[in-house]
């Protein structure tokens, strides 16, 4: 079996130095786990990692595809796959580093989301449904055929309701059923998962924190110049916390206050349902920041549970 490391956790809890500081220790290369930092010319308000933050350590997955492209977990897979060969083949150890638990559970365990070649027309028929009624009355529709998946996916993560209602329609199965089966599947690598974990308010202060700096940095301009660029609503990139609430704010049914205070409250929120994703995964293994406050001291106990894992 190859090897293969997880670092995982909410937004904002700092695994990026982290990550860095482990692929060091340990000859590592990190592939991105994240469904924004994937675009180019989207570095702002993804939080995306510097060059000068790499310190030199190879990065997979980051600036591949541009904002007006289509981005799921199939593509995802496909991409991963592609970088870990490469890893794989200079003898190092990849580092799945990210806060997309739905990504890192697909690589993890292989599983299969045969897209049935997505159903173009019926997926613009459900987008334009909930344009016009609502997210909540999309969810609805969910809840009638797949209660379990309603109960699972938040009615604001409109791209997995979706998802959910276009498996039912192409498949008469249920999505909450799949994904259980496939849950079930052992994974072909010999892995390490970890979640890096903080005080929640500690985690809240520092998400608000860093929203600020956000927009400090340019996060309207950025967003100004993907639209010239041929970004647009609807798109997935421009689906993003950060980037819709500017979206509002630029087409004038938001003040710009109230988009930040938005970004504010759906980041807090995606980082706790970042977490409840985090705590139904088997085999994981938890880092307190309020127990393991250093760098130095997370880094000690993850090389301590690699070698009791054989990894390294």
């Amino acid at each position: 079996m190859k090897n293969l490391v997880i670092l995982t956790g909410p937004t904002a809890v700092g695994k990026t130095s982290l990550s860095i500081n482990l692929a060091k220790a340990i000859n590592g290369e990190i592939i991105s786990a994240d469904s924004m930092q994937v675009y180019k010319g989207m570095d702002i308000g993804t939080a995306k990692i510097t060059t000068e933050e790499m310190c030199g350590i190879p990065h997979h997955l980051i600036d591949v595809i541009e904002p007006t492209e289509d981005f799921h977990v199939v593509k995802f897979k496909e991409l991963v796959q592609e970088a870990l060969d490469k890893i794989y083949a200079k003898g190092k150890i990849p580092i799945i580093c990210g806060g997309t638990g739905f990504y890192i559970q697909a690589i993890l365990y292989d599983i299969d989301f045969d897209e049935n070649e997505i159903d173009a027309e019926y997926r613009k028929k459900l987008e334009t449904f909930a344009d016009e009624c609502g997210n909540e009355a999309l969810h609805d529709k969910l809840k009638e055929v797949d209660i379990e998946s309603a109960n699972s996916i938040p009615a604001a993560n409109r791209k997995r309701v979706i998802r959910a209602l276009e498996y039912y329609h192409q498949t008469g199965e249920k999505f909450s059923l799949h994904n259980a089966t496939q849950r079930e599947k052992t994974s072909p690598y010999s892995f390490a998962y970890f979640v890096l974990n903080d005080d929640r308010q500690l985690l809240y202060n520092r998400i608000d924190k860093r929203v600020d700096l956000m927009m400090e940095n340019g996060l309207l301009d950025e967003v100004k110049s993907l639209i010239e660029a041929g970004a647009k609503r609807g798109m997935t990139s421009m689906d993003g916390i950060g980037y819709k609430e500017i979206l509002d704010y630029i087409e004038g049914t938001m003040t710009l206050e109230a988009s930040v205070e938005l970004i504010k409250k759906k980041s807090r929120n995606y980082a706790k349902r970042q977490l409840t994703w985090f705590r139904r995964e088997k085999d994981v293994t938890w880092i307190d920041k309020t127990i393991y406050k250093s760098t130095e001291a997370q880094l000690n106990y993850i090389l301590s549970v690699l070698q009791e894992k054989g990894i390294i």
